[in-house]
């Protein structure tokens, strides 16, 4: 009896230790075939959308590049132009300095005149009053024309200042304009792309669903029930192993970085280091593979396994894999070598094709719900058995955070 409690004892500890939280209770609607075919006809449509909606982007996109390319030309004139009216500002301000000179020389000389009885002896010595009138009006004439000369030059002195004002603060509209177009271009682009830089884009999307639905196909014709066709049970064409709880993907590993907003994007999945490439990664939970990409420039050889935890369905995805032992429609259990861990010969630093590693890791990510390849990030939760907690080490597939 004492041996059997200390049996009993043991596979309790053991089950504590790999058990999950606390789960919510299961969707009651199980998903058919012909739902399944009915999200990839979504995505397709989805991506005639996509399609479209980028083009548009893209237009909205190079009408502001050309509205930044014509303003940037509008400053540089502008610039042109204030030089321009500086120059004209500097000769009007010297032809004013002189022409000021000799009209205050005129107008001394005339004052002169008029005082010395000059300008008396000059009008008195017409010879009839036509003379008389024209040498009156010669003298105002001298004086009239001097100063609306220096009225001129004044009123380009002034227009000119004026001007460079103008262009001045045409210059800084011109900047505030280019900022507007830069920040809309960027919200453009931000509009093209995904904040989970691990997305897939949607041609990748549809053919990982294509090799899914392809696979349930064949698996739901060969199953043992009656063939139902799209009103097919999924679950009755797999024959799942139980899931008491989760394990560790590997046998030893560190946390390097956490779930979260990481570099100005989201980080959808715990990254486990400590291992060099090539170490075995194992299913955390027993189910049915439901997709494989393979290169993704992000991410590289990406594996999405379906399985259900306490009654609960998750997606779990293993990504940047140096080489995958399993594809679509394959059933798994958690002794299941899935593939091996990669993220350094296969990272762009080191001559591969993946940008979004450095080193060798295994990007380790649980979502609830069913997904094939494009994860829903509202769905995404901390793998049970780890906190999102960057250094946290393990030993042991079963070793549990509580």
């Amino acid at each position: 009896m004492k041996k059997l409690f200390s049996i009993l004892m043991v596979i309790a500890t053991v089950f504590v230790y790999v058990a999950s939280p606390m789960q919510v209770k299961a969707a009651s609607d199980p998903q058919t075939l012909g739902d399944l075919k009915n999200e990839l006809a979504a995505l397709k449509k989805k991506k005639q959308e996509n399609d479209a909606n980028q083009k548009y982007t893209q237009d909205q996109i190079k009408a502001k590049e050309n509205a930044i390319t014509a303003a940037e030309a509008e400053i540089t004139q502008a610039q042109s132009d204030i030089e321009t009216a500086e120059q004209n500002i500097e000769d009007s301000n010297k032809k004013l300095d002189s022409l000021t000179e000799e009209t205050k020389t005129l107008l001394e000389f005339i004052q002169q005149m008029k005082s010395k009885n000059a300008y008396l002896e000059y009008i008195s010595g017409a010879a009839d009053m036509t003379e008389l009138v024209m040498r009156m009006a010669a003298v105002e004439q001298i004086t009239d024309q001097s100063q609306k000369t220096l009225d001129n030059l004044e009123n380009l002195i002034q227009e000119n200042e004026q001007l460079k004002v103008d262009l001045e603060q045409k210059q800084k509209d011109l900047s505030a304009k280019i900022t507007t177009y830069q920040e809309k271009i960027k919200d453009l682009h931000g509009d093209l792309e995904s904040y989970d830089k691990f997305a897939l884009d949607i041609d990748t999307q549809i053919k990982t669903m294509q090799s899914q639905v392809d696979s349930y196909v064949k698996l739901c014709a060969n199953s043992s029930k009656s063939y139902l066709g799209d009103n097919e049970l999924l679950t009755d064409c797999t024959n799942v192993p139980y899931n008491a709880g989760w394990l560790k993907p590997l046998n030893k590993g560190k946390i390097t970085s956490t779930i979260g907003t990481r570099w100005g994007s989201y980080h959808n999945a715990l990254d486990i280091g400590g291992n060099p490439e090539g170490t075995p990664v194992y299913a955390a939970a027993a189910g049915t593979v439901s997709g494989f990409v393979s290169h993704y420039r992000c991410g590289g050889n990406m594996l999405y396994v379906n399985v259900t935890v306490g009654g609960v369905k998750y997606t779990t995805y293993y990504y940047h894999l140096l080489k995958v032992n399993v594809k679509v429609g394959d059933i798994v259990t958690q002794g299941t070598v899935l593939g091996l861990v990669g993220g350094y010969s296969t990272s762009t630093e080191h001559g591969g094709y993946d940008t979004c590693t450095t080193g060798a890791h295994l990007h380790f990510g649980v979502a609830k719900g069913y997904y094939t390849g494009s994860i829903n990030k509202a769905n995404v939760i901390t793998p049970p058995g780890f906190p999102n907690q960057k250094g946290y080490s393990f030993s042991s597939r079963t070793a549990y955070y509580g």
